[in-house]
């Protein structure tokens, strides 16, 4: 057995990427599924479409690679997270389309859950803030607002899952109901210290026990596919959720080691070992990648606007035709001349949490150019990054001595200097930038064998460039200055007082 298949299910797309023993790509397919909006702040999927569209991929990926079911070590899988199913265990017809994590019809419930003085139990139990992000207000608004769903689900006829589940159960042909420990600390559900469903959660949620899945390590067998999916039986040897997967991937399986992904958002995570932490700072704390023989915890941090700010430079100022233009264009500039870009376009995320915040520029001059702006927007990313790995080392107490980065925005040498740079940390990228399927790759290979323990895969991971801090401490101190001048500005702007 030649190769690992990961599924890497996403937002937007199903992809599966077949990864050999070196750690390197050897083929991928991928499929994009349709975005439902059936009200304003209301996302969902198809949850059959999204099981099609991966099954397709799969057999696409195998046919292009010309492999056989006997050529693949394991499958890997890994989710968008959050993303809430409730299907029929008779059937294994969804009740209803999937909630997506972006999904916000539950914030008028999670209020209510607040104002019943919830808070501080649901940080201290699940390591996670009130919030529709969360799977669980969504099963219950599944459970209120299906008719029948309430009955059936307590009568055990219900299966719940986060995307993980639904496709373990189809690869199974039903025989399957299982979660991994990183998609279930996710679901509001899941007690961080023991690492099982939390009965005061359950009753405070109102969600039957009996809906939820097994709970089993993010690597370990959990049974074999169906084999007249894939042409014979495969080992399905684990899952993580797609940010979990990334810090695996990134090989930061060590306490204090950190990564942040640059995508339309940006998503910092950093090992904090085998005891969970309760931020000070509204960090989240979940549970990190897990073997069967330990059990290891995060704090993560997100900021909502990171690459796109280059995208609405692209699309609504016209000042860049294609997003990787902007490097030329801010590297055209010195500096930004004193310009500064808050993104705050949908609010500001970890630490400031400030949902009334606006995007704001301040600074400008007449002599305020296409480059200097071009130059803020990216600073303006790297500042909320920093913003972010200060409150993990304030909440943690480890100094951190590389930050890991991938994603798209990872690519841009100017926007990685700059974040080493304001950071004073280097900065890490990876030869392989496909983290997150590759973290669920190794899981499924460290499960049956395909690599033997985590120094093995440590030895095979390659950095591509280290981007070492080259700004003095009087400029990041008087830049960080200038910051935190702006963000004020940008604070409470949509707020009425």
């Amino acid at each position: 057995m030649s190769v690992v298949l990961a599924f890497d299910q996403g937002t937007t797309s199903s992809r599966a990427i077949v990864f050999d023993h070196s750690g390197s790509i050897v083929g991928m397919a991928q499929q994009e599924f349709t975005q439902h909006y059936p009200k304003p702040g209301w996302v969902e999927h198809d949850a059959n479409e999204i099981w099609q569209s991966q099954i397709e991929v799969a057999r696409q990926v195998m046919t292009q690679c010309s492999l056989n079911a006997e050529d693949i070590a394991a499958i890997g899988i890994t989710n968008q997270r959050e993303t809430t199913v409730i299907w029929d265990r008779a059937t294994g017809q969804p009740i209803h389309h999937a909630i997506v994590w972006q999904d916000r019809r539950t914030a008028e419930f999670c209020e209510s859950l607040k104002n019943a003085g919830h808070t501080e139990l649901v940080q201290q139990k699940t390591g996670l803030l009130i919030d529709s992000y969360f799977s669980g207000t969504k099963i219950h608004w599944l459970l209120e607002n299906v008719p029948g769903a309430r009955e059936r689900a307590e009568r055990g006829e219900l299966a719940f899952g986060t995307i993980d589940s639904w496709l373990f159960w189809n690869l199974t042909g039903g025989r399957l109901h299982a979660t991994d420990a990183t998609n279930a600390s996710r679901t509001m559900l899941l007690n961080l210290a023991t690492g099982q469903w939390d009965d005061e959660m359950l009753s405070i949620l109102n969600i039957p026990r009996s809906l939820l899945p097994e709970v089993l390590p993010s690597s370990a067998i959990y049974g074999a596919s169906d084999p007249e999916l894939l042409g014979g039986a495969i080992q399905l040897g684990g899952a993580a959720g797609d940010q979990q997967a990334a810090l695996f991937g990134q090989n930061c399986t060590k306490h204090g080691m950190a990564k942040n992904t640059y995508g339309t958002g940006c998503f910092m995570l950093m090992n904090i070992g085998e005891q969970p932490q309760q931020s000070k700072n509204q960090l989240l704390t979940s549970i990190a990648c897990s073997l069967p023989d330990r059990r290891e915890y995060l704090l993560e941090g997100s900021v909502f606007i990171g690459g796109a700010a280059v995208q609405w430079l692209r699309d609504e100022l016209g000042i860049i035709e294609s997003a990787s233009e902007i490097e030329t264009l801010a590297a055209s500039v010195p500096d930004s001349d004193g310009v500064y870009m808050v993104p705050a376009f949908a609010g500001l995320g970890a630490p400031h949490w400030d949902s009334y915040a606006r995007g704001t520029i301040v600074g400008l001059t007449r002599g305020t150019s296409r480059g200097h702006l071009a130059r803020a927007a990216l600073e303006g990313i790297a500042f909320q990054v920093a913003d972010v790995l200060d409150a993990m080392k304030q909440d943690s107490g480890i100094p951190i001595q590389q930050l890991r980065v991938d994603g798209g925005a990872s690519a841009n040498n100017l926007l990685m200097q700059f974040q080493a740079d304001i950071m004073q940390v280097p900065v890490v990228r990876p030869k392989v930038i496909e983290t997150t399927a590759s973290g669920a790759a190794y899981l499924a290979g460290l499960a049956v064998g395909f690599w033997d323990d985590i120094e093995e895969i440590s030895s095979i991971w390659q950095t591509d460039r280290v981007f070492e801090p080259t700004m003095s401490i009087d400029e990041v101190t008087s830049r960080r200055k200038r910051w935190i001048k702006a963000l004020d500005r940008a604070r409470h702007w949509d707020l009425d007082t």
